[in-house]
């Protein structure tokens, strides 16, 4: 039974985390324009995924505000023990 109710409170952490705009805990983003926010997340996610990038490479190339902010969100996140890729 412990078990069990460790693994369904393990569950509930993870998707909690599995979140398409996982910020840090830290991360005061209010203020910013939604392109950075965007890009943070997904650079933040990229950097946290054991699967690959979340990028999206037309809008990191044509949004400048976007591309700063998945390069801010990778740096940040990926200095936590994430992943860049």
């Amino acid at each position: 039974m412990k078990n069990l109710l460790a693994l369904a409170v393990f569950a509930l952490l993870c998707a909690g985390c599995a979140g398409q705009h996982a910020y840090p805990a830290q991360a005061n983003l209010a203020g910013f324009p939604p392109g950075y926010k965007q890009g943070y997340a997904d650079g933040c996610n990229s950097a946290r995924s054991v699967l690959g990038s979340t990028k999206n490479a037309k809008r990191f190339k044509s949004d400048p505000r976007y591309a700063q902010g998945w390069r801010d969100g990778a740096d940040v996140c990926g200095k936590r023990g994430g992943r860049l890729n």
